[in-house]
């Protein structure tokens, strides 16, 4: 039935500062926009933001709740070449980490930081031998 997930969308309230982390932070490309949307490109992938109020016109203002404050409990992960460099380098654009890298007994490396509406990612590596 399904066999692949070809997009991830996070639905914020804070939209355009949440399009100006993932385009000039993260340096994703913007694929698509559109009022309320936009989507960038992801090898095999795409993320894209819905603004809280367009998510609830478009599927129903009844299961999309946007008034409501909620936990997050999703975590994007990320495999990237240095989980340290990767750190450094949004460290210096202002990103602020959960996690510093750290060393997990599988032989990963992660770290974690939230964007704008405190969607938890992690990047990580795999360190050899």
């Amino acid at each position: 039935m399904f066999t692949k997930v070809n997009a991830t969308v996070l639905l914020v309230k804070k939209f355009d500062e949440c399009v100006e982390f993932y385009s000039n932070v993260i340096g994703l490309k913007v694929k698509d926009k559109d009022t309320g949307f936009v989507s960038f490109t992801l090898e095999g992938h795409e993320l894209a933001l819905m603004e809280l109020s367009a998510a609830a016109d478009m599927v129903s203002k009844d299961a999309i709740q946007p008034d409501k404050e909620g936990v997050h409990r999703v975590l994007l992960a990320t495999f990237v070449e240095d989980t340290e460099k990767t750190y450094q380098e949004l460290l210096s654009k202002g990103v602020k980490f959960i996690k510093t890298p750290t060393k997990q007994p599988w032989g990963q490396v992660t770290a974690n930081f939230a964007d704008p509406e405190g969607n938890i990612w992690e990047i990580s590596h795999f360190v050899e031998g």
